[in-house]
């Protein structure tokens, strides 16, 4: 298959992932928000300097950390770690507990477990192009005028559980 070919089709798929996977969201949303389930999760603060990595997801018009669910038997940090690795392609990186949240969001009854890692130099990033979808590296005076999700609003806030 010729090179401009393989790209077409690599641009169709990551577009079907991004349309499934905002259903998907949308799909689960109202479902939370008739079942209110206990939900935990991990997101990664990432600071070059005294800038915040924020990344962009294919299903929320918000912008937010890397991280997601964590899974049966896995440890918070554990969490982070494998999402990092997966939404942004870094690994190996030794992140530091900054406290937890709790709130209502998107209809689920929320803990999120926060952790830090601060860099010199924002490294190669590797996003998929089908969960994420963009990121940026915003300054602390940039974050107000910034769309965040609630959980990172509620985490720059140091609101606690």
């Amino acid at each position: 298959m010729p090179r401009v070919e393989r790209a077409r089709l690599a641009l169709l798929i990551d577009s079907v992932w991004r349309m499934v996977l905002w259903l998907g969201f949308r799909l689960a949303r109202a479902w939370w928000h008739l079942r209110r389930p206990r939900h935990e999760g991990a997101l990664v603060a990432i600071y070059v300097g005294r800038a915040l990595l924020l990344v962009k997801s294919s299903y929320r018009a918000e912008w937010g950390l890397p991280g997601g669910s964590i899974r049966p038997g896995e440890t918070p940090d554990l969490a982070a770690q494998r999402e990092m690795e997966e939404e942004i392609g870094l690994s190996s990186y030794p992140l530091r507990p900054a406290g937890s949240v709790c709130g209502i969001w998107d209809g689920r009854r929320d803990r999120v477990h926060f952790f830090e890692l601060h860099l010199d130099c924002i490294p190669e990033l590797r996003l998929d192009n089908r969960e994420i979808i963009a990121a940026h590296l915003a300054s602390p005076e940039e974050l107000h005028g910034i769309a965040l999700t609630k959980a990172v609003a509620a985490y720059l806030g140091r609101d606690r559980c």
